[in-house]
């Protein structure tokens, strides 16, 4: 079996943790948690540690916590020369302390504690300073999932930045939607088969290809009729700004 240690309690390491205990290759030898409890309902109580000094030797450490914590808790790990990984989207593999191989163990998608997930098709994007220990971040991520990919630290910004486009941007505009039919006693219902055929599409079309509405069709008509609906500033300048680039199709505005 394959041993590996994950530092963190957040979102992304209890997703991990859940992710592992059902691999047939990998076992989990120890988590890092500041407070016990916080993993304490999906780990044996004897695995979980909570001083560093307490960390053992382990064929990959993966450090998930937040991104200004990525240096700090590298520098405290007690060993050398062993595989450390964090799993930041944006983060180079520079912040982690060269006392150690240097890797990148990143998750691609949108972790909530308590939200089950199907690690089966969740992208795991991987770096590595040397082959072998590519090779080894390969088995393991192939372990729980179908879709891993080798990407630089550069690939990984440009695709962090896409990710929140389409995912925590899309969600913010899926609360304004919700507060407009809130606010007008609309069940919010009524819009969730459209919000699925919308992510559908995308799987046989491209984007570009599947716009549709009144800002693609440039039907002034309704655009104006909806600015003159909203009443809060805020969502008037985001539907105007997002008009706006439909139509100009992502050149300058």
């Amino acid at each position: 079996m394959i041993q590996i240690t994950i530092i963190g309690s957040g979102n992304v390491a209890q997703h991990l943790i859940k992710a592992f205990s059902g691999s047939k290759i990998v076992e989990i030898k120890q988590v890092f948690s500041r407070k016990k409890e916080a993993v304490l309902h999906l780990i044996d109580s004897e695995k979980i540690v909570t001083d560093f000094k307490a960390l053992e030797p382990a064929d990959l450490h993966i450090v998930s916590v937040s991104d200004n914590a990525i240096t700090e808790v590298s520098n405290e790990l007690p060993f050398n020369n062993q595989l450390v990984v964090h799993t930041s989207g944006t983060s180079s593999i520079e912040l982690l302390n060269p006392k150690n191989r240097r890797g990148v163990f990143y998750p691609l998608q949108t972790f909530s504690k308590n939200k089950t997930l199907d690690y089966s098709v969740v992208p795991f994007c991987l770096e590595a300073e040397n082959t072998a220990d590519f090779k080894l971040l390969e088995t393991i991520a192939k372990s729980v999932s179908t879709a891993v990919y080798s990407i630089s630290s550069e690939q990984r910004k440009a695709l962090h930045v896409a990710a929140v486009f389409v995912s925590n941007f899309t969600n913010h505009l899926y609360q304004i939607g919700h507060e407009i039919c809130e606010e007008n006693q609309v069940p919010f219902a009524v819009l969730k088969p459209l919000i699925q055929e919308t992510a559908d599409k995308i799987n046989t079309l491209d984007p570009i290809d599947a716009q549709t509405g009144p800002a693609i069709r440039h039907d002034s008509i309704t655009t104006d009729a909806h600015m003159a609906f909203l009443q809060d500033e805020n969502k008037k300048n985001i539907y105007k700004i997002l008009t706006q680039s439909i139509q100009h199709n992502g050149k300058k505005l």
